[in-house]
């Protein structure tokens, strides 16, 4: 995926966003990047991508996001992307508690197939669907604190948290980075420091298939 145009920021981080078919994270991306809720979307075939600059203590970043499938059929292709990432969103439908349980699944590949300073954010979705909750919060938020995670509840339809989920994955990143727990240097880190040319990113590969449509659920 190449990037093209004047590079107007200092940093560049790739972003995964996984979990279970339909908890919304496509609708996470969309509302994240288009400010828009994309109602009755198809379910992603693969991977889709979106991207958005941002400002975190004064710096520029942008954000290069993958947005994974979530079906099983697909967890072969889908986890080829794990690798470089600097953040990974791991979305749950507070409405129904199977994919709640399945979360340890999906923390088990995120752990094993990400760096080790990946920031891991758990986001509790659809919170404006709260007379339907199957999940509580503080179960959900003592499962992000016995784990490591950042943890919030969000709504991809009325986009209550949604900035902040991708805002506060980028602060943590890049907190890691101004403490050096974060080699800038290492090709996994998913981070790319101040590019100087318009051929792509180092952390990203052109030979990985690519969905362009809008939004899937």
């Amino acid at each position: 995926m190449a990037t093209a145009g004047p590079y107007n920021y200092s940093y560049i981080f790739k972003y995964i966003i996984i979990g279970d078919m339909g908890v919304g994270k496509s609708c996470l991306l969309h509302q994240f990047t288009e400010k828009k809720f994309m109602s009755d979307c198809p379910h992603t075939i693969g991977v889709e991508f979106g991207t958005r600059i941002i400002e975190v203590a004064g710096q520029k970043i942008k954000l290069q996001i993958w947005d994974t499938a979530g079906q099983e059929r697909f967890r072969a292709v889908t986890r080829s992307y794990y690798r470089g990432a600097a953040g990974a969103l791991m979305a749950y439908d507070i409405t129904r508690r199977s994919t709640y349980n399945h979360l340890s699944s999906w923390l088990t590949d995120a752990r094993n197939l990400t760096n080790p300073n990946t920031v891991i954010v758990l986001i509790g979705n659809k919170c404006d669907l709260d007379s339907q909750r199957d999940v509580t919060y503080e179960e959900a938020k003592q499962f992000a604190d016995e784990n490591g995670l950042l943890y919030l509840e969000a709504s991809a339809k009325t986009g209550e948290n949604v900035e902040e989920a991708f805002l506060d994955t980028a602060k943590k990143i890049y907190q890691n980075i101004q403490d050096g727990s974060l080699d800038l240097n290492a090709a996994e880190s998913g981070v790319q420091h101040k590019p100087t040319n318009s051929r792509g990113t180092t952390t990203i590969t052109t030979d990985q298939p690519v969905n362009e449509s809008k939004c899937a659920c």
